[in-house]
């Protein structure tokens, strides 16, 4: 399991009592509104659309807050153009960082993303120097002690996954993109109840971090994440779960 996925996990399970949780609506917003002004304001028809729905609902977004930034990206109501770009670059130890951004003033956001990098021993990177790297994938990830191996093995498998991965303490489903809807809903249909379940990209091998590192590897991800322009942030980075969950404490 990457150190991306257990940091996904770690953010997920603070929920409702994270202070950040502003930004993560206005982030929500953003990819809602664009994904409208991308493929329209069907969610039935809009695959990018109704996952971002579907995420904004996992975190209590209110109704009338999802129906307002679908307006805005089909025009109905006036809003703000974004423009969407990926950064690449690396962290400590040589880490690969994946950025997603969507940005009213690209300028802007490439100096402070390169500012971020700089400040926490990491460095930006030519377009293409690790996004070999990485897959896209569907991922639900499980409680271990909440879930039986098995059984999520079996309803996984049957229902077209490409892979259950394990590790101390959760299982990792992997999914093609398009297959991720409905192996989400086998599962959930069959009592597994997901920790998580997102698109994203999923590294190729990773590296592991202790220490220093560690420690470095974390605070650049909080510092790109708390970037408005930032939408998400993929690394391939590997950290003991113990020493994972003291760091983000």
């Amino acid at each position: 399991m990457s150190g991306h996925s257990k940091w996904s996990t770690i953010k997920h399970k603070k929920g409702a009592a994270d202070a950040r949780r502003g930004k993560v609506f206005t982030k929500l917003i953003k990819e809602i509104t664009i994904a409208a002004r991308m493929g329209g304001g069907d969610p039935g028809g809009n695959p990018r659309l109704r996952s971002a729905i579907t995420a904004a609902k996992a975190e209590n977004m209110p109704k009338e807050n999802i129906e307002r930034a679908v307006k805005k990206g089909t025009g109905e109501l006036p809003g703000v153009s974004y423009e969407e770009a990926t950064f690449e670059g690396y962290g400590p130890g040589g880490v690969a960082v994946l950025v997603e951004i969507l940005s009213d003033n690209r300028k802007r956001t490439v100096a402070d993303i390169r500012h971020i990098f700089s400040k926490n021993a990491g460095n930006l990177g030519e377009a293409g120097c690790v996004s070999w790297m990485f897959d896209k994938r569907g991922m639900i990830v499980f409680d271990k002690g909440k879930a039986d191996e098995e059984k999520l093995m079996n309803v996984a498998l049957e229902s077209g996954a490409i892979d259950v991965r394990e590790s101390e303490k959760e299982y990792e489903v992997i999914t093609e993109p398009a297959d991720f809807e409905g192996v989400k809903k086998k599962l959930e249909g069959a009592s597994l109840q997901p920790v998580y379940a997102e698109i994203t990209m999923v590294p190729q091998s990773t590296v592991r971090l202790t220490g220093k590192e560690a420690q470095q590897m974390v605070r650049l991800m909080e510092s790109l994440e708390d970037s408005d322009d930032v939408q998400h942030v993929y690394a391939n980075f590997d950290i003991a779960d113990a020493e994972m969950e003291q760091l983000s404490a």
